[in-house]
């Protein structure tokens, strides 16, 4: 309800005033809730009086919003979670690529887009949640030995609607082929202990509670739960660091179109891959830091440093649909 009244509020400033802002404000649309960016806004804003406003829902009605305004827009930036999501934003035409030494320093290569229309902000891993009262880390390997028959009936996953594992799978296609990459799938699914989760936090809970062993989560999801739950009997382990490495998926930030203020806005962007908009990130949504300069909170140190896979993440976008109907034919809905 609250993010469909800022739609409202900033359709009405639209229509009545046009396009016109401020030379000193940004308008962001954001799919990230107020808690996880308003601390970021709220420090750049301290530091150069630049005001930034923002508009938060789910990331498809935004982009949609964005496409629809055309020449007319509102909105300067796209900031929204996972690599397939800002590919898709691209492949509709609502970004514009702009190029910056600033980000090319601060962000490896992998994390931004190879046409320069995005670039990733922070980091998650999805990774292997397991219980540490049933399970011992030594049994564990890769995200591939989970379709082993070793975790028949032990295994709990999410959804396949949610992009986290659309991307998991699109990168699996892009390292080991469709055959191979379905096989896994099919594996996984058989593995399963229960039915598909809606979230990951659900996955969580179901392995403390003794409903399944091991599961696929994203890492900060882990913290999260972590902080209520001091106590919680699962742990992360990272997977494949005899080879690839752990996948890792980001939430990112590109220019829009028609960006009203696109100095404004770049400005912006090159602050929010240095030090200290890296640092808020990290802390306040128990991310990693897209910026290899800039050390995690202490709470995400406490994990454990892991090697990670340095696909390029675009990939997620690339192989999303293919992955789409992958997990269907392997029975994961």
């Amino acid at each position: 309800m609250q993010a469909s009244k800022r739609l409202l509020a900033a359709l009405t400033l639209t229509l009545l005033g046009g396009t016109v802002q401020a030379a000193d404000e940004v308008v962001v649309y954001s799919s990230r809730i107020d808690e996880l960016i308003k601390p970021v806004f709220d420090a750049y804003t301290a530091k150069t009086g630049v005001k930034i406003k923002f508009i938060t829902d789910k990331e498809a009605p935004l982009m949609q919003r964005i496409k629809a305004e055309g020449e007319n827009a509102t909105a300067d930036l796209l900031l929204t979670v996972d690599a397939g999501n800002l590919w898709q934003a691209e492949q509709m035409g609502i970004l514009q690529p702009f190029t910056s030494p600033v980000i090319d320093a601060n962000i490896p290569p992998q994390y931004r887009s190879s046409t320069h229309g995005w670039t990733g902000l922070s980091l998650r891993a999805r990774t292997i949640a397991y219980s540490t009262d049933r399970v011992k880390p030594a049994e564990l390997t890769t995200y591939e030995a989970l379709a082993d028959k070793h975790w028949e009936g032990h295994l709990c996953l999410r959804t396949a609607k949610k992009v986290y594992n659309q991307s998991l799978t699109a990168t699996l296609i892009e390292t080991h082929g469709a055959e191979a990459s379905e096989k896994i799938l099919k594996g996984w699914v058989n593995n399963l202990s229960t039915d598909v989760f809606s979230d990951d936090i659900a996955v969580l809970e179901a392995i403390n509670a003794g409903q399944c062993d091991v599961g696929i989560v994203n890492s900060y999801y882990y913290g999260r739960l972590h902080k209520q739950k001091p106590d919680l009997a699962v742990k992360l382990f990272w997977p494949n660091q005899s080879d690839r490495g752990v996948h890792v998926n980001l939430s990112g930030i590109g220019l829009t179109r028609y960006a009203p203020h696109p100095e404004a806005a770049k400005a912006l962007v090159e602050w929010m891959t240095g030090p200290e908009a890296q640092t808020i990130f990290s802390s306040v949504n128990q991310e990693f830091p897209a910026n290899p300069n800039v050390a995690p909170s202490e709470e995400v140190a406490s994990w454990g440093q892991f090697k990670a896979d340095t696909l390029p993440v675009e990939v997620a976008g690339k192989r999303q649909a293919e992955a789409i109907r992958m997990m269907d034919r392997a029975g994961w809905n």
